[in-house]
C-alpha cells in the first residue's frame, strides 16, 4: 500500500503519465446529475459554493442585484445610460441617450445568462443565435450596486466584447462551440460541475455498475482523480486553471477544453501575469494561486496548496474560522503570534484577519477579495513616500523556464488581450529575435507581431510565397487573416481574398472575418457576392454595425439609395456615433439634394472627431 500511495503523488507531466486512467482522451462526460445520484451530499452542499453558482440562465432566482428607479448606471465618457430591469420574468438592459431634454437614442438588449456567484459581482451575457457577448453593466454586490463591468469604464465596447472559450471554460462548465466560430455556442451548461476537478467520469461510473469498488480509505481509485491524491504541483495547477486569471496563451494545437485534472497546465497552455513595481501590494482578483506561490508558508513547505484550507464542496460563506486556524495550527502556535490576545480574542482568534487581509483589486472595482499572499502584516507609515509605478516585464506562471519563443508569443498576447503598448511589441521582437525555434514555428509569430505594428509591407516580406497554391506553410486561421490584412492593406484585393478564404477555411463562423471578406468584395467590384454574404451573415447575427454599413455602401454602389439609407439607419440605430456611417448616409442626402439633413449629420460626425476628414469634406461641398 505505501508503493501504491508513493505513486498516486507523482508529478505526471503528460496525461499519459498519469496513474489516473480518466485523464486519457477516450474518457467522456458523464454530466453532474450522474455524479449526484450516487454523492448526493457532497452534490447538495456544492450546489451553494461560488463555482455552483458561477453561471445560470438570468432569473429573478439568480440574480444577486436589486432592481428599480435607481438601478441606472451613466458612462461620462460616452453619453449613454444603462438601465437594467426584469419585465415577464425576462431581465433587460435599456442603453439609452439624453440630449437637450429628449431621448436620442434606446437600445433594448435581452440578458439570457447571468456569470458570477453573487458573492462579488453578478455580470450579464447577451446570446444573438448562439453568438455571446458581455453587457456593459455589472453588479456590484458588496457595496450594492449597478455600475459599469470591468473594463468597460475606459472602454465601453457596449454590447460588442465578445466571449470567447477561453473566458466561459472557467466561469462555467464546457459549453460545446460551434465548430469553427470563435464566441458561438450551440449547448451552455450553468454553472461549474463535478468533472471539472475530478475529470471525466464515464469510466468511474462504469466500474461501480460493474461492482468494481475500490475502499478509498485505504487504496486510491485511479478511475477517477481526487485532487488530495495529486501531488501539490498537480493540485496547484487544477486549481490555477482558473484562480490564475492572467493572459492564457495556448500551446500549438491545444485548445481551452485539453486540460483535465491530474496533467500537468503548461502542457496546455501558458499564463502570463505583468510585473510591476508595486506588484506585491496591488493584484488582479483571481490571482489567489499567484498570491499564494508568494507566501513564505508556501515555499517553506512541501504540503501547502489551495485544499489545505478549503473545502471545494462546501462555500466559503459558511466555512468556521476554526478550519482556516487549523490548517495554520499545523505549523504554528498560538504562543508564538506577536499580537496581544486581548486583540487576538476579539478577532476571534482569526489567524486569516491578519495575515491575509481583504483588499481592493487592481482590475474589479468595487470588490473587496481576500488576499491569499501569506504573511506579516505590513506597516503602513503616512510618511512613506509614493513610489511611482514601473513596468518590470511579464512571467510565466506555468513554465519556469520558458523559451524565447514562449516569451514572444506571451507579450503578443499581453498586447492583444490587456496592454496594447509598444513596449510589448519591442519585447517580443527582442524574444522573437533571440529564438532558435524552427522557421515554421517562428513564421506566424513573426506575422502577427509585424501585424500589430501595422507593417504590411514586412508581412509581405516575410511570407515565403504569396502564390495561393503555396499556402500549406499557413497552419492557423489568424496568421492567414493578417497575411489577408497585409494584401487589403496595401491594395492586393485579389490575394487578400484568397487569403480570407484560408481564413475562413478554419474559422467559417467568424463574423469578423466573413466582414473583411465582403469589404475585399466590394473592393474587387463583385458587389452581387458581397451582398449575398452580408445577407448570409445579418441573418446569423443582425445586430452587427460594420455589415449594415457595408451592405448599405454595396446598395448605394448599385444605385439602390432607399435600402442603402435603410441599411445606414440599422446601423446607426445600433451604434449613433457610427461616423462612417453618418458620413455615409450624409453622402447620400447630398446627392439627394437634403443639404439641412447632410449638415446635421457631418456636424455630429465633427463633434466627435474634429479630424473626420471626410466630414470636412462634405461640409466643404454644401
Amino acid at each position: 500500500m505505501a508503493w501504491l500511495l508513493a505513486f498516486c503523488k507523482k508529478t505526471a507531466t503528460t496525461a499519459a503519465d498519469s496513474p489516473f486512467r480518466n485523464v486519457r482522451d477516450s474518457i467522456a462526460y458523464v454530466g453532474m446529475a450522474t455524479c449526484a445520484s450516487c454523492h448526493a451530499n457532497v452534490h447538495e452542499t456544492f450546489q451553494h459554493t461560488g463555482m455552483g453558482r458561477s453561471f445560470d440562465h438570468a432569473t429573478l432566482q439568480k440574480t444577486a442585484a436589486t432592481f428599480g428607479q435607481h438601478a441606472v448606471v451613466f458612462d461620462s465618457l460616452r453619453n449613454f445610460y444603462y438601465h437594467p430591469f426584469f419585465k415577464d420574468s425576462v431581465m433587460y438592459v435599456l442603453e439609452y441617450r439624453i440630449e437637450n431634454g429628449d431621448t436620442t437614442h434606446r437600445r433594448l438588449e435581452k440578458i439570457s445568462y447571468i456569470i458570477g456567484s453573487g458573492q462579488h459581482t453578478n455580470s450579464h451575457i447577451i446570446n444573438e443565435n448562439g453568438y455571446i457577448y458581455q453587457a456593459p453593466i455589472t453588479w456590484y454586490t458588496q457595496t450594492g450596486r449597478w455600475d459599469l463591468a470591468p473594463g468597460f469604464k475606459e472602454n465601453n465596447s457596449r454590447f460588442g466584447r465578445w466571449l470567447t472559450d477561453e473566458c466561459i471554460t472557467c466561469h462555467n462548465h464546457l459549453p460545446e462551440p460551434v465548430p469553427g466560430s470563435l464566441n458561438r455556442f450551440s449547448k451552455m451548461p450553468t454553472g461549474i460541475e463535478c468533472e471539472r476537478c475530478h475529470g471525466p467520469g464515464k469510466l468511474h461510473v462504469e466500474e461501480k455498475l460493474a461492482g468494481i469498488v475500490v475502499d478509498t480509505a485505504k487504496l486510491a481509485d485511479y478511475s477517477i482523480v481526487n485532487p488530495r491524491r495529486l501531488s501539490r504541483d498537480l493540485q496547484m495547477d487544477l486549481c490555477q486553471r482558473c484562480h490564475l486569471q492572467g493572459v492564457a496563451v495556448l500551446n500549438e494545437g491545444k485548445t481551452f477544453y485539453d486540460f483535465k485534472p491530474g496533467m500537468a497546465l503548461s502542457e496546455v497552455l501558458n499564463v502570463y501575469l505583468p510585473r510591476y513595481t508595486d506588484s506585491h501590494e496591488r493584484f488582479i482578483m483571481a490571482s489567489q494561486a499567484d498570491r499564494l506561490r508568494m507566501s513564505e508558508c508556501f515555499k517553506n513547505s512541501e504540503e501547502l496548496s489551495c485544499i489545505t484550507c478549503h473545502q471545494p464542496h462546501r462555500s466559503v460563506e459558511i466555512t468556521p474560522a476554526s478550519q482556516y486556524n487549523s490548517a495554520c495550527m499545523k505549523c504554528h502556535q498560538p504562543t508564538s503570534c506577536t499580537e496581544k490576545a486581548a486583540t487576538r480574542t476579539s478577532k476571534s482568534d482569526n489567524c486569516v484577519s491578519c495575515h491575509m487581509p481583504k483588499s481592493g483589486s487592481s482590475d474589479i472595482p468595487h470588490v473587496r477579495i481576500t488576499d491569499h499572499r501569506i504573511g506579516l502584516p505590513l506597516a503602513k507609515t503616512a510618511a512613506a513616500a509614493p513610489q511611482k509605478k514601473a513596468f518590470l516585464g511579464i512571467k510565466n506562471l506555468t513554465n519556469p523556464k520558458p523559451s524565447p519563443l514562449e516569451m514572444a508569443r506571451g507579450y503578443l498576447a499581453m498586447h492583444d488581450k490587456y496592454i496594447a503598448s509598444p513596449v510589448m511589441l519591442d519585447s517580443a521582437a527582442f524574444y522573437l529575435d533571440k529564438s532558435k525555434a524552427k522557421a515554421t514555428e517562428l513564421l506566424p509569430v513573426r506575422i502577427h507581431l509585424l501585424f500589430l505594428k501595422q507593417d504590411w509591407q514586412g508581412i509581405l516580406a516575410a511570407i515565403p510565397n504569396t502564390s495561393i497554391t503555396n499556402t500549406q506553410y499557413l497552419n492557423d486561421g489568424w496568421t492567414a487573416y493578417h497575411i489577408a490584412e497585409a494584401f487589403y492593406n496595401t491594395g492586393d484585393y485579389e490575394n487578400a481574398l484568397r487569403h480570407f478564404d484560408l481564413a475562413l477555411a478554419v474559422y467559417p463562423q467568424h463574423l469578423d472575418f466573413q466582414e473583411k471578406k465582403a469589404a475585399t468584395l466590394i473592393a474587387l467590384k463583385r458587389i452581387a457576392e458581397a451582398k449575398k454574404l452580408l445577407e448570409s451573415l445579418l441573418r446569423e447575427n443582425p445586430k452587427r454595425s460594420i455589415a449594415l454599413l457595408n451592405l448599405g455602401f454595396a446598395q448605394a454602389l448599385t444605385n439602390n439609395l432607399p435600402e442603402a439609407l435603410r441599411r445606414y439607419d440599422q446601423a446607426l440605430a445600433l451604434d449613433p456615433d457610427y461616423e462612417q456611417a453618418m458620413v455615409n448616409k450624409a453622402a447620400i442626402l447630398i446627392f439627394q439634394g437634403k443639404k439641412t439633413e447632410a449638415k446635421r449629420l457631418l456636424e455630429r460626425v465633427l463633434k466627435l472627431n474634429p479630424g473626420n476628414a471626410q466630414a470636412r469634406e462634405g461640409m466643404n461641398r454644401l
